[in-house]
């Protein structure tokens, strides 16, 4: 009986080794398919001369790391026309500050600060989104976090497509910027060799239908027609909330060819953990085929397993042989070739990475608790609701 479970268990695992190097396959296919549109791309935004002016609207709580040099980049623009409109819950906020200094060093722009007093929902960003959206001036909305570093042509990049009557939203890839903690290594990691291919394969088999909390580049029309952000003040995922309530509307979601810069908080491994917990549930909520399927991307635990039942045996060595290696060469490719990042040094990190996503994903599969900025809610339909104590 024993003998039959663990034969049984050998198959399911040399199964889902197989689909994940078939997975991996897709990967390398679509992530190279992206990198030839990005160029092409880039070379038509940079030949227009067409300028759209663009209202960044930008919610700020507390301060995050090196957050005035991601406030400078987005002032130091190649644009002729756009304003930023920062916004925060409380006066006393350590962020004014910083919102005050920038605009002492460029008092040519246009960068206001708006007070939101009010707590419309439970995601305080997208309240303070309602209450700042009054004081935008321009049709063209941006949208993006508060610990995003952007490139001087990141305006004309992301706001080019957006001419095209069909494409409803903009949205950015990003490299996350760690630290020296283990926490924000394993997260920098994870973007771009998790979560990133995952996008790439997205964009091939079904298109984008999602936004990224990088940039979110549309039009008030589209905005006003979702019914603008109070609809979805009470959702934790905003920006997938965004893309996919304008992709319901038949319209194309462009995944632009600017890469930005996430400087990520120094994460403990607690911290880590609870935040990559809330993605994992969050993503169960919203996306229940999605968040099943990523069964095939845990390509190496499943290696592993059928190597170690099968008492290595020679078609499970060629099976994690393969396995590691278009892994490897994923991780690689993404880092290098689609976000453009020229340090390696995370890769060895990629056998821990890929354990504790592992293990994640199966803890996620029960529950429905996140704990978010300190406080813990439950989650249902995507919405939040705070738990009373």
């Amino acid at each position: 009986m024993i003998h039959q479970v663990l034969r049984t268990i050998e198959f399911v695992a040399a199964t889902a080794t197989i689909l994940s190097i078939a997975y991996y396959l897709v990967c390398l296919w679509s992530a190279a398919g992206f990198v030839r549109d990005s160029a092409a791309a880039r070379t038509r935004a940079l030949a227009t001369h067409a300028y759209q002016p663009a209202s960044i609207l930008k919610p700020l709580k507390n301060t995050d790391p090196e957050m005035y040099e991601c406030f400078r980049s987005h002032c130091m623009q190649e644009y002729s026309a756009y304003e930023i409109i920062f916004g925060v819950s409380e006066s006393d906020d350590p962020a004014v500050e910083l919102v005050e200094r920038l605009k002492g060093e460029f008092p040519e722009r246009d960068i206001r600060l708006v007070y939101c007093s009010k707590n419309l929902g439970s995601n305080v960003k997208v309240s303070n989104l309602v209450q700042m959206l009054p004081y935008a001036r321009y049709e063209y909305i941006i949208v993006n976090d508060s610990d995003i570093r952007v490139p001087q042509d990141y305006l004309r990049s992301v706001l080019a497509p957006l001419r095209d009557p069909e494409i409803g939203l903009v949205t950015c890839p990003y490299r996350g910027i760690s630290n020296s903690s283990l926490g924000s290594k394993l997260e920098s990691l994870g973007i771009s060799t998790d979560f990133f291919p995952g996008v790439m394969v997205a964009r091939i088999i079904e298109g984008i239908k999602f936004g990224l909390g990088s940039t979110l580049a549309f039009r008030r029309r589209e905005l006003d027609a979702m019914g603008g952000f109070a609809a979805i003040v009470d959702y934790l995922a905003d920006d997938y909330e965004i893309g996919r309530r304008i992709a319901a509307f038949g319209m194309n979601i462009e995944l632009s060819d600017a890469i930005v810069d996430s400087l990520l908080p120094r994460y403990s491994m607690k911290g880590f953990f609870h935040h990559q917990l809330r993605w994992a549930r969050t993503v169960r909520n919203v996306r229940p085929w999605g968040y099943f399927g990523m069964v095939i991307t845990f390509g190496l635990p499943w290696a592993v397993l059928a190597l170690v039942l099968a008492w290595g045996a020679t078609w499970a060595w060629a099976l994690f042989t393969i396995t590691a290696v278009l892994r490897l060469g994923v991780a690689a490719y993404v880092r290098n070739k689609v976000l453009r990042e020229a340090n390696t040094g995370l890769l060895w990190l990629l056998p821990v990475r890929d354990l504790l996503a592992l293990c994640v994903w199966v803890i996620s599969l029960t529950g429905d608790t996140v704990i978010w900025r300190g406080t813990t809610y439950r989650l249902k339909q995507g919405k939040l609701a705070k738990m009373v104590p």
